[in-house]
């Protein structure tokens, strides 16, 4: 089978020549082996992350279920307001700093927090410009040059589909599981009691509306998203009910109507998420399953509650054992998630959220081939 045929197979409920194998190398591995400085990729689109993650799939050879990492928007979705633009208000050795600025009757103003872009991370958005050690208004800055235009739009999902190819499968996001992100947003929850209804219908019609978008693409996505980091960490299990809910439910609904898979990606506590989607949707596939400190997933206790219900995909550990641990013990920690999920099906070998930027490759390439060794059926 090719990682795309295996990959279909498992979402179908059916058993694939092999236990699928994903490591969430997320964005920090594919952008180590780029050799460029990292702002290259995050800032200057040199390239893109998601391309760089495509590469890295097939570097290592993984079933790929890239979940949301090719943007894809839409015309109407766009916010209207003053023509914005990214600037640099400073520039190091180490990193850059951007911010946008747009002109409102005949004055300069400025977005109110920053962006910054590292050399060897990950950048960090939206900070306030005292923590970057920067004023409030900037004393000199200069325009943003040399980015690298990419096509956000139906077409760009397209080219990613075709650079993908049979090494996995590409989704896109139709709607998120995590309502509050911010503290502004969780200081207006309890603020605005009144808005909490509100809030949940318009976060329906929005899923609704863009499932409809999605649906009438010529070329649509693999599967689709409904996701969100730290669902659990940002909302109670009540809030989530309340807020995020509703059109996370609704999204599957339309997802399965139409015979497309869907998937959740949050990491952080989730075995009560996990229970949520099984008893009470039909999502397909969720991820990544951490376990303590991070997270409070047990794999064999999930796949023997609601292991015939939903696709588990994780949750070997990614500092332990993917950033610290030998071979040997990476072989050891996969056989052992194997033993605890793969029998009968759904189930993808994987790690818990986001392996760090120095995991040996050698870890990588070992997951991969345990996978694909011990983790045949009988």
């Amino acid at each position: 089978m090719t990682s795309r045929e295996r990959l279909l197979t498992v979402l179908r409920g059916e058993i694939p020549d092999c236990v699928p194998v994903a490591p969430d190398f997320s964005n920090m591995i594919p952008a180590r082996l780029t050799g460029k400085p990292f702002w290259d990729l995050y800032l200057y689109n040199d390239p893109p992350i998601w391309e760089a993650y495509i590469d890295c799939a097939k570097r290592f050879d993984i079933d790929s279920l890239m979940d949301g990492y090719c943007p894809l928007q839409f015309p109407e979705e766009i916010p209207d307001g003053p023509p914005r633009e990214r600037v640099i208000v400073h520039e190091g050795p180490d990193r850059i700093v951007t911010r946008l600025t747009y002109m409102e009757n005949g004055k300069r103003s400025w977005a109110p927090s920053v962006d910054v872009y590292y050399r060897a991370d990950p950048p960090t958005h939206n900070i306030p410009p005292a923590k970057a050690g920067l004023p409030e208004t900037p004393d000199s800055w200069k325009p943003l040059e040399g980015v690298k235009p990419v096509d956000t739009g139906p077409a760009g999902l397209s080219r990613a589909k075709r650079l993908m190819g049979d090494q996995g499968l590409v989704g896109a996001f139709v709607t998120h599981s995590c309502a509050l992100g911010t503290p502004e947003a969780i200081y207006a929850y309890y603020d605005h009691p009144e808005k909490h209804e509100e809030w949940a219908e318009q976060r329906v019609r929005a899923a609704e509306e863009r499932f409809a978008r999605i649906m009438a693409l010529e070329d649509k996505p693999d599967f689709l998203c409904v996701g969100g980091s730290g669902t659990l960490i940002f909302q109670t299990v009540d809030i989530f009910r309340q807020l995020a809910f509703p059109a996370v439910k609704r999204a599957i609904e339309l997802a399965t109507e139409a015979g497309v898979p869907t998937q959740i990606h949050s990491c952080g506590p989730e075995r009560e998420l996990v229970k949520i989607m099984a008893e009470e949707t039909s999502l397909t596939v969720i991820d990544p399953l951490e376990e303590p400190p991070m997270g409070d997933c047990d794999l064999a206790e999930l796949k023997a509650r609601w292991g015939d219900k939903i696709v588990l995909k994780g949750n070997v550990h990614t500092t332990e054992v993917m950033l610290r641990g030998t071979v040997d013990e990476v072989r050891e920690a996969a056989r052992g998630k194997i033993d605890d999920a793969a029998e009968g099906g759904r189930f993808i070998l994987s790690t818990g959220d986001q392996c760090g930027r120095d995991t040996p490759d050698e870890n990588l390439h070992a997951l991969v081939e345990t996978a694909r060794t011990y983790g045949r059926y009988t």
